[in-house]
């Protein structure tokens, strides 16, 4: 089958396997990230939905490292976080979501972290699932990222956003139509 044939959301066999090396390189190097889980599983469940590869994909392509973070044991899938140091650099210079891109008359944004994540078929963290990454490590202690935020707050035009500094986790709002440079959005996918 041509490229040109390809589903949109199907990875080649050598996009795939080097997707699956460098994934299995990330779990092997940060064990302490899912301790009791095998990657022989992990690996068996990837496979055996392209979609969730394709997504996984996306996560690397944009800087996000993903790894896992979790196991669900009433669903038996596995959790995968973007686990780069800082903010992945693929997403930067976001909005928060769509409604916040077309309120902006002038200096818009490529495109919004909800949208994107959409695309990438992930989901943004919620202040909880960040939370918990953040005792996994220490991320953007330089950089900062856009968290789900509550429906209440995202009616009064504002947003959510975390960062590590001082080694505490903090949680700040800005207006959802802001973006930095410096801020993107972390996400979580369900294997």
């Amino acid at each position: 089958m041509t490229e040109m044939k390809r589903n949109k959301k199907e990875l080649s066999p050598g996009q795939r396997e080097v997707l699956l090396g460098s994934l299995k390189a990330r779990f092997a190097k940060n064990i302490t990230r899912h301790e009791g889980i095998a990657w022989a599983k992990v690996q068996e469940k990837l496979e055996a939905n392209t979609e969730n590869l394709w997504s996984l994909h996306e996560m690397e392509r944009t800087g996000g490292e993903p790894d896992v973070v979790g196991h669900d044991k009433k669903t038996g899938e596995y959790i995968f976080y973007d686990c780069s140091t800082e903010s992945p650099d693929g997403r930067r210079s976001l909005c928060y979501d769509r409604e916040a891109l077309e309120a902006r008359k002038e200096n818009k944004p490529r495109d919004s972290a909800m949208n994107l994540a959409s695309g990438m078929g992930i989901e943004l963290l919620t202040e909880e699932q960040y939370r918990e990454l953040q005792k996994l490590g220490k991320f953007d202690t330089k950089t900062s990222s856009w968290v789900k935020t509550p429906s209440p707050i995202r009616k009064l035009g504002g947003a959510l956003f975390c960062d590590r500094r001082y080694d505490t986790v903090f949680v700040y709002h800005n207006g959802a139509e802001s973006y930095y440079a410096a801020r993107a959005f972390r996400g979580s996918l369900k294997v």
